[in-house]
């Protein structure tokens, strides 16, 4: 499921600055990184199944593993994860309302604050 126009998809952010919020807010980065992308998850397990929020991201300027980037954010997705092939983002799949709703108050909360630093 994408998360269209939530404003996300148009910020450039420091990496630093980017790690702190989505930290702050559940989402982490640990090795999902190369050179160039980034990729935030947050893993929610509910009785319906497990559940990612990602917010992925490309270097627009520097170098992600030196840690001097300027991060262009992209379209925020949900996905349920299946095991053992991976996490489906597809129109087919059920998302509980809660879910898409708690998700969708954090991109907002995430927004505002990086709409204090980002481009």
């Amino acid at each position: 499921m994408k998360f269209e126009n939530t404003g996300l998809e148009t910020k450039k952010a420091d990496l630093t600055r980017l790690d702190e919020v989505m930290l702050s807010h559940g989402l982490v980065r640990e090795g999902q990184w190369d050179y160039e992308r980034v990729t935030y998850d947050r893993k929610f397990e509910l009785k319906e199944g497990v559940f990612y929020l990602r917010v992925f991201g490309y270097a627009a300027e520097g170098d992600v593993g030196a840690h001097r980037a300027t991060i262009q954010l992209m379209t925020p997705l949900l996905g349920k994860h299946y095991y053992p092939h991976g996490v489906e983002y597809g129109e087919g799949e059920s998302f509980p309302k809660s879910l898409v709703s708690q998700c969708e108050k954090t991109l907002s909360e995430i927004k505002a604050e990086i709409d204090q630093f980002a481009e």
